[in-house]
């Protein structure tokens, strides 16, 4: 199964480490931490102009996650993964 999580960008499900709410998640000092090294390794893509509203991390067993920040809910995300919705 594979979701789209805006733009033109489609992941798998098994490779999806967790998909979160961008505002509850980065009150946490080792949240915006763990974002900006992302950020700095090149590992942070922006899917769309308007303001991010979640965060998924995607990645193999052996690699570092990428994080994708989706103008989509993070309860949008996660019912229609729940959905088998592409």
């Amino acid at each position: 199964m594979y979701l789209h999580l805006g733009q033109s960008v489609v992941v798998t499900h098994r490779d999806i480490l967790g998909i979160f709410d961008l505002d509850n998640a980065s009150w946490a000092y080792k949240t915006r931490e763990f974002l900006e090294q992302a950020e700095l390794e090149g590992r942070s893509v922006w899917l769309g102009d308007d303001l991010p509203r979640s965060i998924v991390l995607v990645g193999g067993p052996d690699e570092k996650p990428t994080v994708y920040l989706s103008q989509f809910s993070s309860a949008t995300l996660s019912r229609r993964m729940e959905q088998g919705v592409l």
